[in-house]
């Protein structure tokens, strides 16, 4: 994200030939693995843990996200609690809630404070079929027991007072979320660790992952405990190609804008906002008066490739600017000066999950479906947790511990089916926005590849 420039990363390049012996080994050096060694090390500082990364610290989803560090989970509420009863699916939202305060809390101890600011979210209502599908958001809240406090319907003056964007007719408001630059905060993360004595390894690439020992480029090494944080990696993996979808996510950012803009725009307190769309966009007003902005809609690649070209996207690029212009036509000829884009990880039936086999020392976190920036946070905690069997916050009694998501189609199902949903939510968005109604033939056909 673009306020100023980013400090070169901690840690340090590849041991040549090393065949160490570590207690735990962690693939990924995002927000997953660093938080799991910074949780393991706070409870046990005698521990011996590698942090092993291909790229550099941040490189993935970590360090290029839109920035909002929210109780947002992928899955909803009913659905875990489909699985594992209110109770269960009302403590992993509250946890969540935890989790974003949590996350302040580090920044106010081990970082700079403008690193995190707390200003919520807006998800604004832009039509009737969008109002319709978030005030069935706020209905499934309240069946679960959370109040105004937690989740409150905005009328339309109350929206605009807080994001002026076109169209408004309401919103959906929550207090539980935050605004970070996320490769500072990750950097943030990586010097704790550091400093609490963990090893992090850049610039060397996993193989092959084995019970007690992985395999890299750089030689051989053994561990008590190997953590897989790899996120929308994952598919690179010998044999795990099919559990995590990798999902293209792209971005683009304005130039500063004055503050007679922004007192036209609003977000004075700096929220993140969003809309009710089919095709997800994001938003929010960066420490250096932005307008970073994001959305999903790029193809998904044969064989789930991610390749370095795929990061940016000149036709998803118009559309998020065209998209933006019209949200607030207040920014005028702004410049738009920055484009980026990376890999989410989606697993097949959208729900992340944390694990760990004590029998084989494996573990594994993920697959946030783009709401990992705190939801790390929570994984982190819970491997800690499981890893060192100290868990006074029962964390491990989660439901998401332990679930397992079936694997994604063979090719090319699964490339038919992720564009042709990428196509439907295009097309349902372009009906709602004609005609004010929802798409019949759309939008059902949406429910229908989502499992709703």
């Amino acid at each position: 994200m673009p306020d100023a420039e980013v400090a070169r990363p901690p840690g340090r390049g590849p041991t040549e030939g090393a065949n160490d012996d570590v207690d735990v080994a962690i693939v990924g050096a995002g927000l997953t693995g660093l938080w799991t060694a910074w949780y393991l090390l706070q409870h046990d500082p005698g521990l011996r843990v590698a942090v092993i990364e291909r790229e550099t610290i941040g490189f993935g989803a970590s360090g290029r996200n839109g920035g909002w560090c929210s109780a947002l989970l992928p899955m909803s509420l009913d659905s875990i609690a489909d699985r594992n009863g209110e109770a269960a699916a009302q403590r992993m939202m509250a946890a969540m809630h935890d989790t974003v305060r949590e996350v302040g809390r580090f920044v106010d101890q081990h970082a700079a404070p403008e690193l995190f600011h707390r200003g919520g979210t807006v998800s604004l209502a832009r039509s009737a079929p969008q109002r319709q599908r978030l005030t069935e958001e706020l209905d499934e809240f309240r069946r679960f027991g959370f109040g105004d406090d937690d989740y409150r319907w905005l009328d339309t003056d109350e929206a605009v007072q807080q994001v002026a964007a076109t169209g408004v007719i309401g919103a959906l408001r929550t207090p539980h979320c935050g605004v970070v630059h996320p490769l500072r905060l990750t950097h943030a993360v990586a010097r704790a660790v550091i400093g609490a004595g963990a090893d992090i390894r850049q610039h060397t690439s996993v193989l092959e992952i084995h019970p007690g020992r992985l395999v890299t480029d750089h030689g051989r090494i053994r561990a008590d405990v190997i953590v897989r944080a790899t996120e929308g990696y994952t598919a690179q993996l010998p044999g795990e190609r099919r559990t995590f979808l990798p999902i293209y996510s792209m971005m683009i950012a304005t130039e500063p804008l004055a503050e007679p803009v922004w007192a036209e725009i609003g977000l004075a307190d700096r929220p993140t906002f969003a809309d009710g769309r089919h095709t997800i966009i994001y938003g929010q007003r960066t420490a250096d008066d932005r307008l970073a902005f994001g959305g999903r809609g790029a193809p998904y690649h044969f064989r789930s490739a991610i390749k370095p070209e795929f990061d940016t996207n000149d036709e998803i690029r118009r559309l998020l600017e065209s998209s933006l212009r019209q949200l607030f036509p207040q920014i005028g000829d702004a410049a738009i000066t920055h484009h980026w884009g990376g890999v989410l990880a989606a697993p097949r039936d959208w729900n992340c999950s944390v694990r760990f086999d004590r029998a084989t020392g494996l573990a594994s976190a993920g697959g946030y479906v783009g709401d990992g920036v705190s939801t790390t946070n929570l994984s982190g905690r819970t491997l800690a947790a499981l890893i060192t069997g100290e868990d006074p916050e029962g964390l491990t009694r989660l439901p998401w511990v332990g679930h397992r998501s079936r694997k994604w189609e063979p090719e090319p199902l699964r490339w038919i089916g992720v564009n042709v949903g990428r196509e439907a939510a295009r097309k349902a968005d372009l009906v709602e926005q004609r005609t004010g109604k929802e798409s019949a033939v759309w939008g059902g056909l949406i429910r229908r590849l989502l499992g709703h």
